[in-house]
């Protein structure tokens, strides 16, 4: 393969990485600023590709309307769970209350989610493309074309659950689950990219260090740990919509002592991502430059990380913070990802050369 196919797809790949936290940072500018459901449908916003400034442009029962259309597509989905064997979960879904809130238009809440719907459909051009330019890797190593493939169908699935997300009025089970698939489409990029990375392989003069089976469990147990804190944040995330709304958004300096046990748990991991963190970074360093690149970064951003969890839970939650350190965990998370890809790995070239060198010329 001709190394300008290669750096289009890691351009691309990589390109379509960054998108991905972009829009997560906007997904949080979405919670923080309240405008979740600033389109009541999906996917057009208000019954058009492009939303109303006024409410003026819409009918005068446009909340019935839409909390019409939404009870609607939600019956669907319980009918289709239903037949699966889901009933249970079908059952909850469609009893819960949230579905039938009616949504007040504001032109300021319907632009900002409109904003991070174009964002979603810009991530949906690079997945495709970033499929396509894996279209060589077919043959010399179909993983990579594979990976890229599946992570276009799992876009496509996020869209989808997008859509489920507003139709339920952010049911708190659908945004968490949306949450999840995100950093699920997140590592199978940063491994496509970095599988087809090892494919050119440039040869070095000393094999690198490789890391112990420790520190890779070490690596893996940290990972496990971040994706957890990340879910249980979103959790806390709708225990403070749920908090701020029972006391009509007044007394903010309040919500927090009012969030109960998940915010507590949420604070106590936060102990256990620092250790398994800074441990990882330690061995990190030890393994060479790259490694070490990774480490100082896994490092700068759990600082900045906590605090601004600090920050979000002493200051009364400011709204500006909460995307930050959404971001901020999110990124970690592809840090640590990266260093367990960058750990006990030589490049593909150079074990080619290992495994045909003379016998004489083998290092034991």
């Amino acid at each position: 393969m001709h190394d300008a196919a290669f750096r289009r797809f890691r351009f691309v790949g990589l390109l379509t990485v960054v998108s991905v936290y972009l829009l997560i940072l906007v997904g949080g500018v979405v919670r923080s600023t309240g405008s979740g459901m600033g389109c009541p449908d999906w996917p057009k916003c208000f019954g058009t590709w492009v939303p109303p400034t006024k409410a003026s442009q819409l009918p005068a029962n446009y909340k019935e309307v839409y909390t019409a259309q939404r009870v609607a597509k939600n019956k669907k989905l319980a009918l289709t769970l239903q037949r699966l064997g889901f009933a249970q979960v079908a059952g909850s879904i469609f009893a819960h209350p949230t579905q039938y809130i009616e949504t007040d238009f504001n032109p300021v809440k319907t632009w900002i989610e409109y904003v991070n719907r174009l964002l979603g459909a810009l991530i949906g051009i690079f997945v495709f493309l970033t499929a396509v330019l894996a279209w060589p890797y077919r043959r010399r190593d179909p993983p990579v074309f594979w990976l890229a493939v599946s992570v276009w169908l799992l876009t496509g699935v996020q869209g989808w659950l997008g859509s489920l997300v507003v139709s339920t009025n952010l049911l708190p089970v659908m945004v968490t689950v949306h949450m999840g698939l995100a950093l699920l489409i997140v590592a199978i990029l940063l491994y496509a990219v970095d599988r087809a990375r090892a494919q050119t392989g440039a040869t070095v003069a000393q094999p690198p260090m490789l890391a112990s089976g420790g520190l890779r469990a070490v690596l893996w147990l940290g990972l496990l740990v971040t994706f957890g804190q990340i879910i249980l944040g979103t959790q806390v995330r709708e225990q403070v919509d749920i908090v701020s709304a029972a006391v009509n958004y007044t007394g903010r300096a309040g919500w927090v002592g009012q969030l109960g046990g998940v915010f507590t748990v949420h604070r106590a991991f936060s102990g256990a991502v620092l250790a398994l963190v800074l441990y990882s970074a330690y061995e990190l360093w030890q393994l060479g430059p790259r490694r070490r690149r990774l480490a100082q970064g896994m490092v700068a951003v759990l600082v900045v990380e906590m605090l601004a969890g600090i920050v979000l839970a002493y200051a009364a939650l400011p709204p500006v913070v909460q995307p930050v350190h959404l971001t901020l965990a999110t990124v970690l998370f592809g840090l640590q990802f990266l260093g367990l890809l960058a750990v006990g790995k030589r490049p593909a070239r150079l074990q080619i050369e290992v495994l045909t060198r003379p016998a004489h010329g083998v290092v034991a």
